[in-house]
């Protein structure tokens, strides 16, 4: 990795922050060693044995895991995805003493309408690589000149390319700080956020801040749950009465995830150190990364990826790019401790007073009910709707469905 040190594309907004305002263009670079190693580390793996179930229900299966290590040593190029993120242009700035790297693409069509957008976990900037080209050039997919984006796509802070937080506090509502003053920066007084999984965590506490500047946020994987309910589903409890069926059904999916999928956060959450795996072994990085599962089941829509049994974009290079980002840049168990930081809900109603758009899409870990938005949110709903494919993943297996509802979710506020 490497970076220069000539000045970023667009001066500081005036005020924007009261520290080094430097934007430095950013080139990845990895060194052939450091590829080496991870190719004899994979070929080095001790395997356990066999599952003793014929199913995913103790986890990635063995033979799933070994046929991935056998591509991913032997066939698996890093250098076409390194190419890929070479063809953009990246950047990094300090932000609250932390150099945060970022994509920002801008659009030919100079009305273009400033956008943010957010990764989570186990994802990357690598989840949204296939989401810039419908954002930005929109007449060349499908879309109007009218529903093009200027593109800022962060590396979240312990993640990637960004620095690794070296003291505790960098949680999501700092993180939503340093989004602003990184809008502010690029020279957007006006701009919107997008967010899933933690970027979901971090455009909603960026829409609880409503710094000035900030129009609207979309999410696709919302909070909307009200608060009486929450603490039934976290905790196993049956559903309560008076339930519509749409909203019996989200509660069962979160009951479910709480019971039965959540036990990598918890991990994370309350031990995250304990994760030297992550930063010794390529399989066991891995492994960790694809049973996150979503709402088909754990590890879910990655082993059909595997499988080839997907009906998306999303390729088994795609996975690969970016469990690889995660182990060249040792992020295991940096990432980990976001998980650490955090000390709110998920999926509760959010105090967002600020235009909100949602999209649901039916392999996310919940559907979200509409009466549960408009609940939540009845004076500032702009946008609902439920999808009929896409998951948790949803950029980076359905970008096309996704940038679509990028451009309805913030139509209203051009």
């Amino acid at each position: 990795m490497s970076e220069s040190t000539t000045a970023g594309p667009r001066p500081a907004a005036p005020g924007a922050a009261t520290q080094d305002p430097t934007i430095r263009p950013f080139q990845v670079s990895i060194p052939d060693e450091d590829l080496v190693e991870l190719r004899r580390r994979i070929a080095a793996t001790r395997w356990p044995e066999r599952e003793t179930v014929d199913d995913d229900s103790q986890g990635v299966p063995l033979a799933t895991m070994q046929e991935l290590a056998r591509y991913w040593a032997t066939d698996y190029d890093w250098s076409r995805c390194e190419a890929k993120l070479n063809a953009l242009p990246q950047f990094t700035t300090p932000i609250d003493g932390l150099d945060i790297h970022f994509i920002h693409v801008r659009s030919r069509h100079e009305d273009a309408l400033p956008l943010i957008v957010t990764h989570g976990w186990p994802g990357s900037i690598i989840e949204q690589l296939k989401i810039i080209g419908p954002l930005t050039d929109p007449t060349s997919h499908g879309g109007s000149e009218a529903d093009a984006f200027h593109v800022v796509i962060p590396s979240l802070p312990g993640h990637g390319f960004s620095a690794k937080p070296t003291a505790t506090g960098w949680d999501p509502v700092r993180i939503a700080r340093a989004w602003v003053v990184l809008m502010n920066r690029l020279g957007y007084t006006e701009f919107v956020a997008q967010g899933g999984d933690w970027g979901a965590a971090v455009t909603q506490a960026m829409g609880m801040q409503a710094a000035p500047g900030l129009l609207g946020i979309h999410s696709n994987m919302p909070g909307t749950a009200p608060a009486e309910v929450v603490k039934g589903f976290e905790t196993g409890e049956p559903p309560p009465s008076g339930l519509s069926d749409e909203e019996r059904t989200a509660y069962e999916q979160l009951r479910t995830f709480y019971a039965k999928h959540v036990a990598y956060a918890l991990i994370m959450g309350t031990r995250p150190q304990t994760l030297y795996g992550l930063a010794d072994s390529p399989v066991d990085l891995a492994a960790f990364m694809l049973d996150h599962g979503d709402g088909t089941g754990q590890p879910g829509l990655v082993k059909q990826v595997l499988e080839g049994t997907l009906q998306s974009d999303l390729t088994r290079d795609d996975l690969l790019d970016n469990i690889t980002l995660y182990w060249l840049t040792n992020t295991g168990v940096s990432a980990a401790r976001l998980y650490w930081e955090n000390k709110a809900d998920f999926f509760d109603a959010k105090a967002i007073t600020i235009p909100f758009a949602i999209s649901v899409f039916p392999d996310e870990l919940y559907q979200a009910p509409r009466s549960w938005a408009e609940r939540a949110y009845p004076d500032n709903l702009i946008h609902y709707n439920r999808l009929d494919r896409g998951g948790h993943f949803a950029a980076w297996e359905q970008p096309q469905l996704f940038s679509e509802e990028v451009r309805a979710a913030f139509r209203s506020l051009r």
